[in-house]
């Protein structure tokens, strides 16, 4: 017998409640569900979120104003020069291909965006859809150039 042997305290462990064996049980008929209704039934666990008993929800009573741009929205995959610099060696170009060649980007990518942290020491051609201005800047004084590309040549 050894000096550390663990146990539960009294009454930590409780055996999991048996439902539906039986009238006798105490837990038999509706099996603790009382009765009918949606609660009652199995499979599907309830209404979806917002569900208000029939009554017209509250997303659907108040009217939509104004317009959303979020169904047009498009996201852009962002670099720094930091990781460009890393990356990349002297005289390399830098798109689409040549990001996803060296996995820095997956399948599917709206846009490609480069910013301005960090500093290249490298000649690199930029060819990407969007660049802030300090990014520009540093790629043009270290020698490299920057093209940005149009809905067409995508």
């Amino acid at each position: 017998m050894s000096d550390f042997t663990l146990n539960a305290p009294q009454g930590a462990n409780r055996k999991p409640k048996r439902v539906g064996r039986g009238s006798s049980s105490g837990l038999g008929s509706t099996a603790g569900k009382g009765n009918k209704g949606q609660q009652s039934r199995s499979g599907k666990p309830g209404p979806y979120v917002g569900f208000e008993g029939g009554q017209m929800p509250l997303y659907r009573r108040i009217a939509q104003r104004g317009f959303s741009n979020y169904p047009f929205k498009k996201e852009y995959v962002c670099f720094n020069l930091v990781e460009l610099e890393a990356k990349f060696a002297d005289g390399e170009t830098v798109n689409r291909e040549t990001l996803k060649a060296k996995g820095m980007i997956g399948k599917v990518v709206e846009g490609i965006k480069v910013l301005g942290n960090g500093d290249v020491t490298k000649k690199l051609t930029i060819e990407v859809d969007k660049i802030s201005a300090s990014a520009k800047a540093k790629i043009e004084k270290a020698g490299g150039s920057v093209k940005i590309l149009s809905a067409e040549e995508k």
